[in-house]
C-alpha cells in the first residue's frame, strides 16, 4: 500500500496510509458478529432438540414462515368447528339456565336477519324395504318423542333438522344414524334416545300423525320456516352452546338454528345418503340414570350391565323400540306363520278388534 504525504497546519508533512486504522477493523468485528451469530444459533438448535416444548415452539414458527397464508386460515377454521362440534356434543346436558330465565334469555338472542336459504329436497331413494322401513319408523319416533304436541310445522321441522344432519359432513349419513348419534353415553343428540322416553306408549293418534310428516320429509318436503337449521331446543332450556350459533326461527316451544358462517350454508349440506338404516335395540341405549328416573316415577330404571325386567304388558320384540301394540282395541299379537294358506290369515285377521285398523297400530 503506498503511503500518502500529508501537510499540516503547521507546515509540517505526515506520510499516512489511507483507511489503514479503521477499514481493516471493520470486517474483523462483522465477522466476528457472524460467528456468534451462527454459534448463538447452532446452540438453540441443540437446545431445542433435547426440549420438546421449545421444540414444537421452533417447529411452529418454522411453519408459521413457510406456510400458506389461505391454508393457515383454513386449518384455523377447521379447528374452530371441530371444537363447537364437540361443544354442542357434550355440553348439552348442562344448560346455562332452565324454567322461567332461561324463556326469558333464549327471547334476548337476536335471530338473524339474514334471508333463510331453503334446502333442498330430500327422495328417500329405493334401497330396501327394509331400509326404507327403518328410516321412517326412526324418523317417526324422532317426530313423535320431541315434538308430538307441536303443531304440523313443529313436527316438520324436527324432520327438516334430521335431514339437514343427514346431508352434513359433521353427521352421519343416515336417518337412523342422526337420530340415535351418542345414544349409548350421556347426552345423545336427541334425548328422548336416552332418557326413558319410549318407555312410554304412544297415543295413537299423534304417532299417526308423527309417520305421516315422516312420510312426507322422506318423499321431499322441506319445511323451509326453519331453512338448513341443524340444531333446535325447547325454549324452557338455554344450551351454553346457542349463542355461539346462528337463531333462525321459534315455532311452538322450539328454538331453530344453523352451524354460522359458510358452514351454515346450502352449499356445506353435500354429503350423500349412505343407507344402512340400523335401529338399536333398548339394550344398546343409555339407561338414563337418576335423572330418567326422577322423569318417570315408578318406571324401573336400568343400570349398565344389568337387563331390563320384561314388562308382562309389552307385547313387543326384545329389539324394538317404537310403539306397542294397543291391546286394549283388542289386536293380539299373533303373526301368522307365512307358509299357513291365505284363508288362515284372512280367519286371523278377521278376529282383531274392530275399532282398530291395521294402518294405525302404533310402532308401524
Amino acid at each position: 500500500m503506498i503511503p500518502e504525504l500529508n501537510i499540516g497546519r503547521d507546515g509540517t508533512a505526515r506520510a499516512e496510509v489511507p483507511w489503514a486504522d479503521t477499514d481493516t477493523r471493520r470486517p474483523s468485528k462483522s465477522l466476528k458478529l457472524i460467528l456468534l451469530g451462527l454459534t448463538l444459533f447452532a446452540a438453540a438448535i441443540l437446545f431445542a432438540a433435547s426440549n420438546d416444548r421449545l421444540a414444537r415452539f421452533v417447529e411452529g414458527v418454522v411453519a408459521g414462515w413457510t406456510a400458506d397464508p389461505a391454508e393457515t386460515a383454513k386449518a384455523a377454521k377447521r379447528k374452530a368447528i371441530a371444537k363447537l362440534i364437540t361443544e354442542t356434543e357434550t355440553d348439552s346436558i348442562v344448560p346455562a339456565a332452565e324454567g322461567a330465565d332461561a324463556v326469558a334469555r333464549n327471547a334476548l338472542l337476536p335471530v338473524s336477519t339474514l334471508p333463510v336459504e331453503a334446502a333442498r329436497p330430500f327422495m328417500m331413494p329405493v334401497v330396501s324395504l327394509v331400509q326404507a322401513t327403518n328410516a321412517q319408523r326412526c324418523l317417526t319416533q324422532a317426530i313423535y318423542y320431541e315434538a308430538a304436541t307441536e303443531s304440523d310445522a313443529g313436527k316438520a321441522a324436527v324432520a327438516q333438522v334430521i335431514l339437514n344432519r343427514m346431508k352434513h359432513p359433521a353427521y352421519p349419513n343416515t336417518v337412523c344414524g342422526v337420530i340415535y348419534q351418542g345414544s349409548t353415553r350421556p347426552g345423545c343428540q336427541f334425548s328422548f334416545a336416552c332418557d326413558g322416553s319410549m318407555r312410554r306408549p304412544p297415543v295413537p293418534a299423534l304417532w299417526r300423525r308423527s309417520a305421516e310428516i315422516a312420510r312426507a320429509a322422506l318423499a321431499g318436503h322441506v319445511e323451509t320456516s326453519v331453512g338448513m337449521a341443524t340444531h333446535y331446543h325447547a325454549n324452557y332450556v338455554l344450551p351454553r352452546w346457542a349463542p355461539k350459533l346462528t337463531k333462525i326461527e321459534q315455532i311452538g316451544a322450539h328454538i331453530f338454528y344453523r352451524w354460522p358462517g359458510s358452514w351454515g350454508k346450502p352449499g356445506a349440506f353435500s354429503d350423500a345418503y349412505t343407507g344402512a338404516e340400523y335401529i338399536p335395540a333398548f339394550s344398546q341405549l343409555y339407561a338414563g340414570g337418576a335423572a330418567a328416573a326422577e322423569a318417570l316415577p315408578g318406571v324401573v330404571i336400568a343400570t349398565q350391565g344389568v337387563p331390563l325386567p320384561r314388562d308382562p304388558t309389552d307385547h313387543r320384540a326384545d329389539n324394538d323400540v317404537g310403539g306397542r301394540v294397543d291391546v286394549t282395541k283388542g289386536w293380539v299379537p299373533n303373526i301368522p306363520d307365512p307358509t299357513q294358506s291365505k284363508a288362515r290369515f284372512d280367519s286371523l285377521t278377521s278376529q282383531q278388534g274392530a275399532d282398530a285398523a291395521p294402518e294405525i297400530q302404533p310402532g308401524t
